[in-house]
């Protein structure tokens, strides 16, 4: 496709869709928001209306249309698969929310859809785009954190009951697909196995200690078992009050990082020998420097929304890969899955 601006059409005018609808907004010279699509006409108009949008409850319409090249996918988890194969298949290309679906039958439904249609799909997993993910994972691939033998991926947040009871379908198996991890953990789950690698092997316990009225988890605890050999834990829940951080912390023969909140907060590496050190010097060591700091504007939702979607117009008008696709959305949702089929049998799941 040429780099002509890139129009989209926006299904689900919830919390999530506003999310997108301004990061859209924020890419004038690339993007266009065209219409937003809802089952609940008075949402979309009022969505559209802010950014000048049309507004319908008819995506069969809107998919029909010529005029429109992307579609972005921000309805519940569970019906993911149902927007984006349709729109693939009328030749649109899509961006889906994440979790790229609650099966993995369905993910497949859309990466058939995908290959049949030759049409590019992004998963969101924008903390992929943050700097800090961009640094660690660089110093991995340098070799300067030497082989990677451990990792401790953690969302420490706070839900309140609000949240859960805000839709009818939150909290449920059949359209959340799960919860504290499917719905939260899912993005730090998407950075360890970018940085660490392909998982084989999960081992988990979850449980509901802090909310009423949902059918899913709000605290799980998995052990990963990587391919390289590296072992990981996976710590989620929506039941830490008041709530903290989202972190992942990752460990390595020769270095190691911890991201906190999407900032880089520890960093040593060495790009030659690691030298050997005493145990009265095991500490300290922090190579984050201040151009590492976020500043204010980088920390509001929706900012890294907005770099990874200016990578998927550029990934269509280029013909390259986005950065993030469905092949590695289908790998977290397989962990997820394996943490949950592991919580219920009690044993080991391979992937």
């Amino acid at each position: 496709m040429s780099a002509q601006k890139l129009r989209f059409a926006l299904v689900g005018a919830g919390v999530i869709g506003r999310t997108h609808a301004q990061a859209l907004a924020d890419l004038p010279d690339v993007a266009e928001l065209v219409t937003i699509i809802d089952r609940d006409p008075a949402k979309a108009q009022e969505l559209a209306a802010r950014y000048g949008a049309e507004a319908t409850t008819d995506l069969d319409a809107i998919l029909r249309r010529d005029d429109i090249h992307a579609v972005t996918i921000c309805t519940p988890s569970g019906v993911h698969a149902d927007g984006a194969v349709a729109a693939l298949d009328s030749g649109k290309h899509v961006v889906v929310e994440k979790p790229i679906d609650i099966t993995l039958a369905a993910a497949d439904r859309i990466i058939d859809a995908e290959k049949r249609s030759g049409k590019t799909v992004a998963v969101i997993s924008q903390h992929r785009f943050d700097r800090a993910c961009e640094k660690v994972l660089q110093a991995v691939r340098d070799g300067n954190l030497g082989p990677i033998t451990s990792a401790i991926a953690s969302h420490a947040w706070w839900r309140g009951q609000s949240y859960y009871d805000s839709g009818d379908w939150r909290g449920t198996w059949a359209m959340d697909g799960g919860g504290a991890i499917m719905n939260q953990t899912v993005h730090t789950i998407n950075l360890m196995i970018t940085i660490v690698g392909t998982p084989v092997e999960v081992f988990a316990y979850t449980g509901c200690l802090a909310h009423e009225r949902i059918e899913v988890e709000d605290t799980a605890v998995a052990v990963v078992k990587f391919a390289s050999g590296a072992i990981g834990t996976i710590h989620g829940t929506t039941a830490a009050y008041p709530g903290l951080d989202a972190s992942l912390r990752v460990f390595g023969a020769k270095g190691s990082a911890v991201i906190s909140n999407d900032e880089l907060t520890y960093l040593h590496q060495n790009p030659g020998p690691a030298p050997e050190i005493g145990m009265a010097a095991q500490s300290g060591g922090n190579q984050v420097t201040d151009s590492d700091r976020l500043d204010p504007a980088e920390l509001g939702l929706g900012t890294a929304h907005r770099r990874q979607l200016a990578d998927f117009v550029e990934a269509v008008q280029t013909g390259r890969p986005p950065r993030v696709g469905t092949a590695e959305a289908r790998t977290a949702l397989a962990v997820i899955l394996a943490i949950y089929e592991s919580a219920v049998s009690g044993r080991p799941v391979t992937l």
